[in-house]
């Protein structure tokens, strides 16, 4: 009899995080809201926000892991999810609680680092001007 439950794959820059097999359903979080699958949808990408992701492993209880910012491929009866950063192995709410100060706390970190980027080109860019104008009045 073939399999109709999905593999689910969640994926770190450096390693593969966890591997479910058998999973009847996902609930991953968009920038649109929340977005369910099951093993007969077709096939999509999504884009991801911070938030719970959240499982059920035939003949298992509900699991649920915080992700980062990242995306969702389903192909066939394989999901791929590719994250920045992922927790899992406590309770929902202590989820959310660690998603709130970590993944939340790097988007504000990498705005500043943005900023000051943003910054730098800006002088850069007014420097290589101020030079091309002196150069030109040799």
């Amino acid at each position: 009899m073939p399999t109709t439950l999905m593999t689910l794959k969640i994926l770190l820059p450096y390693k593969v995080f966890s591997q479910q097999q058998q999973v009847k359903s996902i609930v991953a979080m968009t920038h649109d809201g929340a977005m369910g699958i099951l093993p007969h949808r077709l096939d999509c990408v999504a884009a991801l926000s911070a938030g719970i992701l959240a499982f059920v492993v035939e003949g298992k209880e509900e699991a649920y892991v915080a992700v980062d910012e990242g995306i969702l491929v389903k192909t066939g009866l394989e999901v791929l999810v590719s994250v920045r950063n992922a927790m899992a192995g406590m309770g929902l709410d202590k989820l959310r609680e660690a998603l709130e100060q970590e993944f939340i706390q790097l988007d504000a970190q990498e705005q500043k680092v943005r900023a000051v980027l943003a910054k730098m080109e800006g002088g850069l860019i007014r420097r290589l001007a101020a030079f091309e104008q002196d150069k030109s009045l040799l």
